[in-house]
């Protein structure tokens, strides 16, 4: 047993073995959802149940778009298999950040007339949080498809998988209906919606042509660990190729050239971790 665990930690179906854990964390996370699914029928649990994984299930949008970055496994099949489980926890399905963010947003966050998260208004001036956060959410998908249009092979999958997880959903709703809309159609909204407004403190108002100016970096080592270094914002912009875990030490290669300005903790780390 041991040394199969060492296997699939090396050299074996993981690309980086960094993965290993945090995939086992949110499988485990899936069987419980889908255990609760079968077994309770109380609406009461399912709500504080639902409450209480917001900010979790919200956490794991982070490693979703690390996988959409560089997938996961070295095997299709298992990395389709995975994106179904990210996509009940965080409302994005199959190629939906690669189109929208890896092929959209990281070729555009310095064009705020193209970025697909953008955080100017049509006549140029910053948003507000709320206003950014239900623009982005609620143009996801329609810009994601707008993107697939000029990479066909990264759209068909997309589509496809995104119906088979929208059916699977309806499926699950259809059986139990409180238990489907508490366990996953609700987390997937809300998810979806931290996504959008976690992001708007990665960029918002930083107007720029330079690279290295553009980004806000929280280096708190909490908020690192739990979203798998997504505080190292420029680096992941310099090389966004690089794995979640090597970007600490690209950032250090770069931080002389990050104004001190940059270096900056979210409202939400501040309340959930305090200030280090």
């Amino acid at each position: 047993m041991q040394a199969n665990l060492s296997e699939l930690k090396g050299k074996g179906i993981f690309r980086y073995k960094e993965d290993f854990w945090p995939v086992i964390v949110i499988l485990l996370l899936s069987l419980i959802d889908f255990v609760m699914y079968f077994v309770i029928d109380n609406i009461i649990v399912f709500a504080v149940y639902y409450l209480l994984m917001i900010i979790p299930k919200g956490v794991i949008s982070a490693w979703n778009h690390h996988h959409q970055h560089i997938f996961t496994f070295r095997n299709n099949s298992l990395n389709r298999f995975l994106e179904f489980f990210y996509a009940l926890h965080t409302g994005v399905t199959t190629h939906l950040w690669r189109l929208h963010h890896v092929l959209g947003h990281h070729l555009n966050f310095l064009d705020q007339e193209k970025d697909e998260s953008r955080w100017q208004d049509k006549q140029g001036h910053k948003m507000g949080p709320i206003a950014y956060t239900l623009n982005v959410a609620l143009t996801a998908y329609p810009r994601g498809f707008r993107v697939g249009k000029r990479y066909p092979k990264q759209m068909k999958p997309f589509l496809v998988f995104s119906f088979v997880t929208f059916l699977g959903v309806a499926l699950l709703v259809w059986f139990k209906p409180v238990a489907g809309i508490f366990l996953f159609v609700l987390p997937m909204i809300t998810s979806l919606l931290f996504t959008s407004f976690v992001t708007y403190f990665h960029h918002a108002g930083l107007d720029t042509e330079n690279e290295f100016e553009a980004s806000y970096n929280n280096l708190n080592p909490m908020f690192n660990f739990f979203t798998g270094n997504l505080g190292y914002h420029t680096a992941h912009h310099h090389k966004q190729g690089v794995h979640w875990s090597k970007l600490p030490a690209l950032h250090e290669t770069i931080a002389g050239k990050i104004p001190d300005s940059l270096f900056q903790e979210s409202i939400i780390t501040q309340k959930l971790f305090g200030r280090i």
